[in-house]
Parts: structure tokens; C-alpha cells; sequence
């Protein structure tokens, strides 16, 4: 469902885009990991928060860049002709214009902290929990539609399986699935194969009960986390007390409040058809897409993790062209307007893959910083 040119566009510069982070600063892990989707590991993990402080030092560096803080754009600007040429600006209590010189670039992120936006585009997903910068509104997007612009992709929003419901410190989802833990819902039955995709895990949970879900898990996986990487940092999360542990099964479902025999009954299937070599229920033969061979749930004690999905991203938006421009209804670019980053639509399409939504602001904001209006010469 995605648009193809942009995904191309985005391959033909992801490697060139990378060396260039390196160069002003960004540090990515030495392990290559794997993710839901991928058919060879393909992860290059950065901390994202000091990615943005590295490029912003190096932006400011430059003496070329002025950063406005405390400052709302508010609506476009356009000349008699109609191109874009700036914008209105709410700061200190007063409203200016700001000129552009070349085009005005949208990179305001999506509206994940809107949840009228949400309700009206996915209902489905009212109940979970809403991540993301207290700017992501849709200030740009509500911009961007004042003049026509035509998005793609609204219906497609999903939410990241494996955050704690509860839990107000980490932002971060915790996903021991992708190291052999399986998923039960409040009834304490297996309700998706775990291997998929955390956007598709999320899914799935949010059909559930209440919207939440159990990773169950024994020691050996718990001992598998890998504290490098957060959604694996299980360690961190067992000492924040964010994990239920228990010495025996029976108990771990009486604390989560689960039928007892159910769980027993649920892990004591998975368990046999991963001895006997045999896909488990919903198909699951990996622990994360191709990769990973599936473990048993049998030494103490056990854990589980309550889970539910959260939003940290819209992921759909404007449609812009491999120029990335801003396109109206009518598949015409809207002069002096681009876009890059969370709001634009059409990279996506109808599922997610891991890393793609910061690596898509990297690479196209690059391209489109660079050489504005022309950042392609196709």
C-alpha cells in the first residue's frame, strides 16, 4: 500500500544518509539487530533523543540555523499567485510573518497528542496509550489542508504492542515476544503469532479484553534481554518492578488474574509443539519474523509483562513527490510548500517497519533541507 517512488527514494539515500549522521555525531550500536519484516537483520540502533542533540549542535555550528523556542506557526502564507512563501507566527503573545527564501518546509511531526484527530481516523485505538512530542498536534497537517493538500494512509495508524499500561516513566515498549515469550490476553489464551510485527501485535491486543495482554515468560528468556537495546532491557524493567514474577505458574496466573488451568493449559501446548518441531497456534515459527528458533516456557520463575499499545506516531499525512513537494486533490504540487518527516503519507503504507519512521525524518528532511523543492532530480 506504499508508495513506491518514496520508498525508493528512500533507499537510494539511507547509506549516504547514515555516514552523514556519523560524521556530525551520532553514535549507533555495534550489534546489528533483527526486527519484524526484515529478511536479514537491518537495525542500526541509535538513542533517538541524542541523535536529535548531536544534529542540533552541529545545526547551530553552522551559525546558519536560528532556532525560535516558545514559537507556534499558525497558519501558510502565499503571494498573489499562490506559492508559499512563509508563515504566521505566535511569539511572545504577538503574531509575525515569517518570509522564506526558497520554500517552506512542513516537519512538524503527526498529531498523536490530538485525540479528536484520533477518534475521527481510528476509533479503534482510543483506549491506548498516546507517546509522542507534546507538539504533535497536527498543527502542520490542519496547515497543510487549509490549501488543499490531499493525505493518504489515515486509516492505517497503529499502535506499538508492549507498553506497561501503567507504567509513567518508560517510553519505551518492552517486547520479551521477540525472545520467545508468548502473548495471552485476560481470559489467559494465545491470541496472535508473536513473531509478527509489534505494529500488528498492537493490533491485535487492542481487540482484546480491555485492551491489554500478558507477555508470559520463564528464566531462560528473561536471561536472553539484552540491556543495549530498551524494547530488550528486561533487567531494567524486573528492578523497576514493572514485571510479575512468580515461582510456579499456577501463581503467576493468580496474580495477573487468569484462569489458572487455561494459562497452564495455553503454555503446556506451546511447549509441546515447540518440542515436537511444529508451528504452535496462529503459526508461529520464529521468535521474530524469520529469525530465531522458539523456546520452551519451563524453568522458574516466571514472569509476565502487562501489555498494551501505544501510539508514538501517526506515520501518515500529506502526499508529496519524490521532490517532496506537497501535492493538492488534484495531484498538483502546492508551489513553495514541502514537507518531510511524521506528516508525510505514502512511506508507509499499511504496516511499519522497525526504525523506518526516525530514518525516514533523517533522510528525507536531509534531502529536502539540501536542495529545497529539488530533492530529486527525477
Amino acid at each position: 500500500e506504499c508508495d513506491e517512488s518514496l520508498v525508493k527514494l528512500y533507499t537510494d539515500h539511507q547509506l549516504e544518509t547514515y555516514q552523514w549522521l556519523k560524521d556530525n555525531g551520532v553514535v549507533f550500536a555495534d550489534v546489528i539487530e533483527a526486527a519484524s519484516g526484515q529478511s536479514v537483520p537491518r537495525v542500526h540502533n541509535v538513542d533517538p533523543a541524542d541523535m536529535v542533540r548531536q544534529l542540533q549542535v552541529a545545526a547551530l555550528a553552522t551559525d546558519k540555523v536560528e532556532v525560535w523556542l516558545q514559537s507556534r506557526a499558525r497558519r501558510l502564507l502565499r503571494n498573489e499567485g499562490g506559492r508559499v512563501v512563509g508563515a504566521c507566527v505566535e511569539r511572545n503573545g504577538e503574531q509575525q510573518e515569517v518570509m522564506a527564501r526558497s520554500a517552506v518546509l512542513l516537519a512538524s511531526g503527526g498529531f498523536v497528542q490530538d485525540r479528536e484527530l484520533i477518534h475521527r481516523f481510528v476509533p479503534q485505538y482510543d483506549n491506548a496509550v498516546f507517546i509522542g512530542g507534546e507538539g504533535n498536534e497536527g498543527d502542520g497537517l490542519r496547515m497543510a489542508w487549509a490549501l488543499g493538500a490531499d493525505v493518504r494512509d489515515l486509516p492505517y495508524i497503529k499502535g506499538t504492542f508492549g507498553k506497561h499500561p501503567m507504567d509513567e516513566h518508560n517510553h519505551h515498549a518492552c517486547l520479551a515476544v521477540y525472545k520467545g515469550a508468548i502473548a495471552v490476553n485476560q481470559d489467559g489464551r494465545r491470541f496472535v503469532d508473536e513473531s509478527q510485527s509489534y505494529k500488528l501485535l498492537g493490533d491485535a491486543v487492542m481487540q482484546q479484553t480491555f485492551g491489554v495482554g500478558y507477555q508470559i515468560l520463564d528464566q531462560d528468556i528473561m536471561d536472553s534481554g539484552d540491556n543495549q537495546v530498551r524494547i530488550l532491557d528486561f533487567t531494567r524493567r524486573l528492578e523497576e518492578g514493572l514485571f510479575v514474577e512468580a515461582q510456579t505458574l499456577e501463581q503467576l496466573a493468580r496474580l495477573i488474574e487468569v484462569p489458572e488451568e487455561v494459562l497452564l493449559a495455553e503454555v503446556a501446548a506451546y511447549n509441546d509443539a515447540v518440542r515436537q518441531g511444529q508451528p504452535p497456534e496462529f503459526g508461529r515459527q520464529h521468535l521474530v519474523h524469520h529469525h530465531g528458533q522458539l523456546r520452551t516456557i519451563e524453568r522458574p520463575p516466571f514472569y509476565a509483562y502487562p501489555s498494551t499499545a501505544a501510539v508514538f506516531g501517526t506515520y501518515c499525512g500529506v502526499i508529496v513527490d519524490t521532490r517532496l513537494r506537497v501535492l493538492d486533490v488534484f495531484a498538483e504540487p502546492i508551489e513553495g510548500l514541502l514537507a518531510a518527516g511524521e506528516m508525510i503519507g505514502g512511506f508507509h503504507g499499511a504496516a511499519y517497519m522497525t526504525g523506518s519512521a526516525l530514518g525516514k525524518a533523517a533522510v528525507f528532511g536531509r534531502l529536502a533541507g539540501a536542495r529545497p523543492g529539488t530533492a530529486s532530480e527525477d
